[in-house]
């Protein structure tokens, strides 16, 4: 029998017989040992995945579709221009209702690709977060901090630097509600996207490739084109935005190779779309809540500049923390 020990603890793994084993990082070979890994049940995964999120979208149209005929939006504009659905002064709807209900499409998401992945494959969402016995939650939390400081480091500067472009809308009653929608749903979002990208697909290309390099580039294309319908996207263009969104999950995906499990990645994404619906709102952001900042400039070609400043820094202190050191596990 195998035992697979993790390097943190002294914990013990003991998965069924491999030999010889196609990696040496445990997070990849987590999915190797662990449940049942056909071609066609991962794909199952994704496509539970995809109906739980299509499902929850179309019980969302009802309150929206009424909501903007009732402020005298037509079904010719919702055809020509369905991101219109989504912007809560066009069609009359409170933020952060609309909030709760776009983060409600990945709480369902979750639910169908956990049913899939524990009926059909036999797995544990544990099995597809992290390569050790247990869900490292320090590591989640400390990520989340540092990106968290970075994001609140960067407003206060660029409100310093740009006050003209920036005003302050902060009403202590919508970001209230603003704040408990947040604070209990994005955590859900960025779990499900970190959960499909870094961990089951990551997982299923690796045992596809029998390496990590394949799955990070594949994960991270697949993630800057699920985000190719967002606003900023249909506004700026895919030139300048697919870039940022593509380095974004490279940035998260590397971090979980060399670290073996999604936990930094967890964090750092979830602390980004927290603090980012909670402090700055703009004309085209996918998230339109009752911010305590609005930006009336928007310079994506900056602000991705910006972005690879803040993602060197916070790998830098990951990297020194967490000893980030042993690149020979990306593959074997």
């Amino acid at each position: 029998m195998i035992i697979l020990c993790s390097m943190e603890t002294n914990n013990t793994i003991e998965e069924k017989n491999v030999n010889p084993f196609p990696f040496s990082n445990l997070f990849l070979l987590k999915g190797y040992v662990t449940g049942k890994n056909e071609f066609w049940q991962y794909a199952l995964g994704i496509v539970a995945a995809f109906l739980g999120y299509l499902s929850f979208q179309l019980i969302m149209m009802v309150p929206l579709l009424s909501a903007a005929m009732s402020n005298g939006i037509t079904m010719n504009e919702i055809a020509e221009n369905p991101n219109i659905l989504f912007n809560p002064e066009k069609i009359g709807i409170n933020k952060s209702l609309l909030l709760a209900l776009m983060m409600g499409m990945f709480v369902f998401s979750l639910l169908f690709l956990w049913l899939a992945i524990k009926f059909i494959q036999k797995k544990s969402l544990t099995s597809i977060i992290t390569g050790y016995e247990n869900i490292r939650w320090k590591r989640y939390f400390f990520s989340f901090g540092v990106w968290g400081i970075l994001i609140i480091i960067l407003t206060i500067v660029s409100y310093l630097i740009s006050p003209q472009d920036i005003e302050v809308r902060f009403n202590a009653g919508p970001f209230f509600i603003l704040l408990i929608v947040s604070v209990l749903l994005i955590p859900i979002q960025t779990a499900t996207e970190e959960l499909i990208f870094r961990g089951y697909l990551m997982q299923g290309f690796g045992l596809a490739f029998k390496n990590g390099i394949a799955p990070l580039i594949i994960t991270s294309v697949l993630f800057g084109l699920m985000h190719a319908q967002n606003p900023e996207a249909q506004a700026h263009g895919l030139l300048i935005m697919m870039p940022y969104y593509i380095f974004f999950g490279a940035f998260l995906g590397i971090l979980t190779l060399l670290d073996e499990g999604a936990e930094l990645a967890m964090g750092i994404h979830c602390a980004n779309n927290l603090f980012s619906s909670l402090l700055v709102c703009s004309k085209n952001s996918v998230l339109q809540t009752d911010a305590i900042f609005y930006s009336t400039s928007e310079n994506p070609g900056g602000e991705f500049i910006v972005w690879l400043i803040m993602a060197a820094i916070c790998f830098f202190i990951l990297f020194k923390k967490y000893k980030l050191s042993n690149w020979k596990l990306l593959i074997r």
